[in-house]
């Protein structure tokens, strides 16, 4: 073998971890073709709608009023708003729009991991609903939401998940980049890890748990991406994270640099955290086992951002376009390997415009992706924020005009 081929093979090597992520989406993307949705049967499950809140006194009415439109038996829905630690008329405003109001005050554990488990606690001893279902106060739901988890309960699932998307997609390019991010991670992957039968993921809104799986999967889980640490806690217990795609949960991005650079580091740091935490302890735990769950659940972990990715996977490519220039073509392989590593990127991003329903202004808005990959590699670099693990950290939303705001 000639120096160029040992080359060559090096760069294959260190290309192999990129290519098995790229084909891991590429197999989503080809799986994430909608089904049609279970025909929701006669309303006997009885669900208590969760609100975590901190200092959301100017839009929660907004989302109670919301939430009691929805198309399901009022008798059978019960919509609690914990206002945890709050220090404005949250609690007040929760409870004129007609929620019931649970406040919490613990200056040392603080946070939406904490209020969680303190209104799943109440829900089940109080002992009016089956199932709890947790909605961000920042959000609208779709009129079918409750009709769409009891379809999936009725059929044995433990935990489903909504599909969770932006209300605002037209407030900037940046939140219309946003959406079709969105459509990748939370619809495209869902629906791809739906067909095969494993675990859809949890995205924090729109989540849905019975209290059979909580009283044998405890949701103690505080830290900053609390939905992604107790859903590996729910698939080392053998409950996979139903899809209802039908449905859906909309929140509100914001628009400005400033404060969607404080979301993206706290989410980053947080699945930078866990990837640390789960990832190969979950890929051994999958081999050992012979559990496609867990399999998939290390593939979610272990995966990169989009970002780095995309930049993992052009480095490799001009380093096989240089190496096949200097060598005459002989790093072929290489040369193949980062294509079809482009390509399944390629398709992964499109799939996600299209189901994002963001139409060609979203395409054409592909063209800041570049900027948004650059910005997001700096995000990395500087690293996550001071933040105590799972802390309410307050971001200013688009209506609020300078007041602030929870994650």
């Amino acid at each position: 073998m000639t120096v160029w081929t040992w080359v060559d093979v090096a760069l294959c090597v260190g290309l192999l971890p990129v290519v098995v992520a790229c084909g891991y989406l590429l197999l989503l993307t080809l799986l994430s073709w909608r089904r049609t949705a279970p025909v929701p049967p006669a309303p006997v499950r009885r669900f208590d709608v969760v609100i975590p809140s901190h200092n959301e006194e100017l839009g929660i009415a907004r989302t109670v009023a919301n939430l009691s439109a929805v198309d399901y038996p009022a008798a059978m829905r019960r919509i609690l708003v914990v206002a945890d630690n709050c220090s404005d008329a949250t609690a007040q405003k929760a409870r004129e729009a007609g929620a019931t109001v649970l406040e919490r005050h613990d200056t040392e554990k603080r946070g939406k991991g904490y209020a969680l488990a303190y209104a799943f606690e109440f829900s089940q001893k109080d002992g009016f609903a089956d199932a709890v279902v947790v909605v961000d106060a920042d959000t609208v739901v779709t009129p079918n939401l409750l009709h769409a988890y009891a379809a999936r309960l009725e059929k044995g699932a433990q935990a489903v998940q909504a599909h969770y998307g932006v209300m605002n997609p037209k407030a900037s390019w940046r939140t219309r980049l946003m959406t079709i991010a969105l459509g990748m991670f939370h619809k495209v992957r869902s629906l791809g890890r739906e067909a095969l039968g494993v675990s859809c993921g949890l995205r924090g809104n729109g989540m849905c748990f019975t209290h059979a799986v909580l009283r044998e999967v405890p949701h103690d889980a505080f830290s900053v991406v609390e939905d992604l640490e107790y859903g590996i806690r729910l698939g080392r217990k053998g409950h996979r994270v139903h899809y209802a795609w039908e449905a859906e949960v909309l929140g509100e991005m914001v628009s400005a640099e400033k404060q969607s650079r404080s979301q993206r580091q706290r989410w980053e740091g947080g699945r930078a955290q866990m990837r640390k935490l789960h990832g190969w302890p979950l890929l051994k735990d999958a081999l050992s086992q012979r559990s496609g769950l867990l399999l998939d659940l290390s593939m979610d972990v272990l995966v990169p951002p989009l970002a780095q990715l995309v930049l993992a996977t052009v480095a490799g490519a001009v380093a096989a376009a240089v190496v096949a220039w200097l060598s005459g073509g002989t790093a072929v392989l290489a040369s193949s390997l980062a294509g079809f590593g482009l390509a399944s990127l390629g398709a992964y991003v499109l799939r996600g415009w299209w189901v994002s329903g963001v139409g060609p202004r979203g395409l054409l808005d592909l063209a800041w992706a570049p900027v948004y990959v650059v910005w997001k590699v700096w995000l990395m670099l500087r690293g996550p924020g001071a933040e105590k693990r799972g802390e309410w950290v307050r971001t200013t939303r688009e209506a609020e005009g300078g007041a602030d705001a929870q994650r």
